[in-house]
């Protein structure tokens, strides 16, 4: 039997209720003790569970609905095509099937390719961004279809709209923690580390034991905002060990923390394991955005998440590193590519 069906939750009236549902319309209104409030709220969902739906989140309705039609265009062009905008070294581009592995979790030990294909977007850089013309790892350009200016704006739009969304949520994250509002903001200025990634599930025709559209992992962002559709298949395990389906909530983005926001909080926040797996018989989309600080950013223990009786228990580190060495173990395009310390160090 499937990981995810040998520990399914059976209780799903008690599950439901696991991932909370938080409102941000008084917050993003500016209504008076709406950050206090919101931050409480936060700060149960992130220390119990460590994913959220977001309620009155600011993202207009068509936005979401030209990103996952700008989705689906792109996923019906030829392979051919596809492939002339192969991911690169900067994790821009196409990723085709059987092109991933889970390398990095410590949730599960996948042994085949995840089954999805993917198309990943960040910041649209010029040709004469200081970052390309330096060749600065992760701070690369976009690579779009000849022909297709509609689904470049389109997802373009998608981008910058849940970007600002996630932007708008830093101080909630911070009060919840016990900092400052604006504690984040400085991690995250002069254009942070942000991938849109657009996912395609086909049907699965191999639904065997440790077969997944995507093997059961936790993501290496401070956050990340999910959108999908009705098409059943993302499970999370939730802190009994039992694995959960949440269901799509109409006017919401689901939101996990990931392993940076884990490290900077101590453990204190967590990241949750969730994974895919396309059973349903149908074509499966959903769209990714990973919201991170600047990869020249020093991931510390923050102060509030640590003492004399819990001293950190990561060692500082430059974000870039750490997510190149995640790209390196989960990309089978990054194997063997340096980091820029690495590198450095070689000359």
């Amino acid at each position: 039997m499937h990981l995810f069906k040998q520990h399914a939750v059976r209780d799903h009236a008690a599950a439901s209720a696991a991932i909370p549902v938080i409102d941000y319309g008084p917050y993003f209104a500016g209504e008076p003790g709406a950050l206090a409030q919101l931050a409480e709220q936060i700060r149960h969902a992130c220390e119990n569970v460590g994913f959220l739906y977001v309620l009155n989140h600011g993202v207009p309705q068509e936005t979401i609905d030209r990103g996952f039609a700008a989705s689906k265009r792109f996923h019906a062009l030829p392979l051919e095509e596809k492939l002339k905008l192969r991911l690169n070294e900067n994790n821009i581009g196409y990723m085709p099937m059987n092109a991933s592995v889970q390398g990095a979790s410590t949730v599960h030990q996948a042994t085949k390719p995840n089954q999805n294909e993917s198309f990943f977007v960040s910041h649209d850089r010029a040709a004469d961004h200081p970052d390309v013309l330096a060749g600065l790892s992760l701070r690369g350009q976009n690579q779009w279809p000849v022909g297709m200016p509609d689904l470049r704006a389109d997802m373009m739009a998608y981008f910058q709209a849940v970007r600002a969304m996630c932007t708008r949520m830093l101080p909630g994250f911070a009060v919840a923690l016990g900092l400052d509002p604006d504690h984040f903001a400085p991690f995250f200025a002069n254009e942070e580390h942000a991938n849109l990634r657009f996912l395609h599930y086909p049907p699965q025709t191999d639904t065997s034991d440790n077969a997944f559209g995507a093997a059961p992992h936790t993501d290496n962002s401070f956050m990340t905002a999910l959108a999908r559709t009705d098409v059943p298949g993302l499970a999370v395990r939730l802190a009994s060990g039992e694995w959960f389906q949440p269901p799509v909530i109409p006017g919401t983005f689901l939101i996990n923390l990931g392993n940076i926001m884990r490290r900077w909080s101590n453990d204190r926040f967590l990241s949750t394991p969730h994974g895919v797996i396309n059973d349903s018989g149908a074509d499966r989309y959903s769209i990714a955005y990973f919201h991170s600080p600047n990869p020249a950013s020093t991931i510390e223990c923050l102060p509030t998440c640590t003492s004399e009786v819990d001293p950190p228990r990561y060692p500082p580190a430059v974000y870039r590193d750490l997510v190149l060495e995640f790209y390196r173990k989960n990309y089978f395009h990054q194997k063997g590519h340096q980091s820029d310390a690495a590198k450095l160090a070689a000359d």
